[in-house]
């Protein structure tokens, strides 16, 4: 459809591109926008400017934070011994929400998908290593969504860390296989956590 504004349509195109928003979710999100007035559409888009310009990720887990290290790192009340192994920083937002969990994360940004072209290189994985050989952690939890490119960077991080004294545990699979873990229900992820198992490698 041929929007009567070239500048409708651009910002209409623009918001298109966003996940889940399709054309005409996009419309009615730029009409909506373009009903507002100016001090409300400019407080609009100072704070996406200020979230592009001042988020960053946290120097010790990867987790996005307005500080060189997020408020989860620095808080002095979190377990140290305790590491949870994540995909993504949605993850860590599903996990915290269940408010059953009081150690610490490691965001990986990702996970391993040769079809994709991402490789170990492309995680952090390295930096969970480091963080392993410094020795205070006592238990690594794998909390990857339990699909195959999960599992395969679980055993992965398994093989490089064989020879450290840890325990290594996963969570139940109480969240169904295939599915990511940030849209498992507080419930379900939360009892994944309590009712976690040792892990083993491949099986």
């Amino acid at each position: 459809m041929e929007l009567p504004s070239t500048h409708l349509q651009n910002a209409s195109d623009q918001i298109a591109t966003l996940p889940g928003i399709g054309k005409k979710s996009a419309l009615r999100i730029a009409l909506n926008l373009l009903s507002r007035n100016k001090e409300e559409v400019e407080a609009f888009l100072k704070a996406i400017q200020g979230m592009k310009e001042n988020v960053r990720f946290c120097s010790t887990c990867h987790n996005i934070s307005d500080d060189l290290e997020c408020s989860i790192c620095s808080n002095p009340k979190r377990d140290n011994e305790t590491l949870c192994v994540v995909e993504d920083v949605r993850d860590v937002m599903a996990i915290e929400a269940t408010g059953t969990f009081k150690g610490k994360y490691h965001v990986l940004g990702g996970v391993i998908s040769p079809m994709d072209g991402v490789s170990p290189k492309d995680l952090n994985i390295e930096t969970l290593i480091q963080r392993v050989e410094q020795g205070s952690i006592h238990e690594l939890i794998f909390a990857l969504s339990p699909t195959m490119e999960g599992d395969t960077t679980n055993y992965y991080i398994f093989k490089k860390l064989k020879d450290h004294s840890l325990v290594v545990t996963t969570l139940s699979r109480g969240i169904a296989i295939g599915s990511e873990l940030h849209y498992a229900d507080e419930l379900t992820l939360g009892r994944s956590f309590q009712n976690r198992q040792p892990y083993h490698g491949a099986k």
